[in-house]
């Protein structure tokens, strides 16, 4: 027992000695090391009589533990006196000027789709979201698409297996909130939409925004007037429009409408027309009570004429000077 405590005394005196890690490694394993003072202790409690060995092994647990304290505390003490000797020694100027860091910035996508977005909820639209990955009744049987309808083939929509399917428009977010909700509904429905598609107008990935009111007495005549308010107001001057017959399936009757662009030529920026009283019928509307419009618009496409950009590319390459310039 006195053994045991005159090596527990030493092991500290030889540790309040020690000045660098070095010196404290070296007595740690002096003394914890495979050939360690305890280390060897233990091992002779064999030559002990067997009624003395848990008194003798619970000393020499309780020496090492008190060692092992030491050491530690030890160690951290000569560590932090390191450090801060070296730190007076190099001391840091705190009255330097530090180094400018750069806020980011909204990327020009997302400012484009906040200005429509407050030009209609200021006219009382509410925004609605649905999901991205859609299934084929919400996406196209609802909205009146045909079964042999070129939009439902392999090279203009990604498929996700049976029935599955990565939403070619907003539209079936329309479908969700007249389900949902019934008419009367005032709404705008933006998000992220797929098709395959790449060139300099086109991107796999691109975002639109759908609008639909459905109520009484909706003619397209509200459609005109609700359009030509929202164009004048992105743009933030007069504008003329041009509503050209096109066709939907969803839609009847139809119309894509041109804006006219530097007096010069006209450029199309959205699709629109009445809802078909199919759509109507597969949302539970009864179309000889109520009538509606909807119209869709690509944001990219209205990023470009409202930033002047000539390749839709150029939003989503990431190049830091261009993005540098609407921040």
């Amino acid at each position: 027992m006195n053994k045991i405590s005159e090596i527990l005394k030493q092991s500290i005196n030889d540790l309040e000695d020690a000045v660098s890690p070095e010196e404290i490694d070296k007595i740690r394993i002096k003394y914890l090391g495979k050939k360690g003072v305890f280390t060897s202790e233990l091992k002779k409690l064999a030559e002990i009589p067997k009624e003395k060995r848990p008194e003798f092994g619970q000393k020499i647990n309780d020496a090492k533990t008190v060692f092992m304290d030491k050491l530690s505390s030890h160690s951290s003490e000569i560590e932090n006196k390191l450090l801060n000797d070296k730190l007076n020694q190099k001391s840091i100027d705190v009255t330097l000027k530090g180094f400018r860091s750069e806020t980011g910035g909204r990327h020009p996508i997302s400012l484009v789709r906040a200005k429509i977005e407050k030009i209609f909820i200021n006219s009382g639209y509410k925004i609605k979201t649905g999901p991205e990955i859609e299934d084929d009744y919400h996406n196209f049987t609802a909205l009146n698409i045909p079964e042999n309808h070129p939009a439902k083939a392999m090279h203009d929509t990604f498929y996700l297996g049976k029935d599955k399917l990565l939403r070619t428009h907003t539209s079936p977010v329309q479908i969700r909130s007249l389900l949902a909700e019934g008419a009367p509904i005032r709404i705008i429905a933006p998000g992220k939409v797929y098709r395959c598609d790449s060139d300099q107008t086109h991107t796999p990935m691109f975002h639109q925004i759908e609008g639909l009111v459905i109520g009484k007495d909706i003619s397209f005549a509200n459609l005109k007037s609700v359009l030509h308010e929202f164009v004048e107001s992105f743009f933030e001057r007069d504008v003329t429009l041009r509503f050209r017959p096109s066709y939907f399936p969803f839609t009847e009757p139809s119309a894509e409408v041109d804006i006219l662009w530097d007096e010069e030529k006209w450029l199309e920026i959205l699709g629109c027309g009445m809802v078909h009283p199919n759509v109507l019928s597969n949302a539970k509307i009864d179309p000889k009570i109520y009538s509606g419009y909807a119209f869709g618009m690509g944001i990219e496409r209205l990023a470009m004429l409202y930033y002047g950009v000539k390749d839709l590319r150029t939003f989503f390459d990431n190049d830091l000077t261009f993005l540098r310039q609407f921040s």
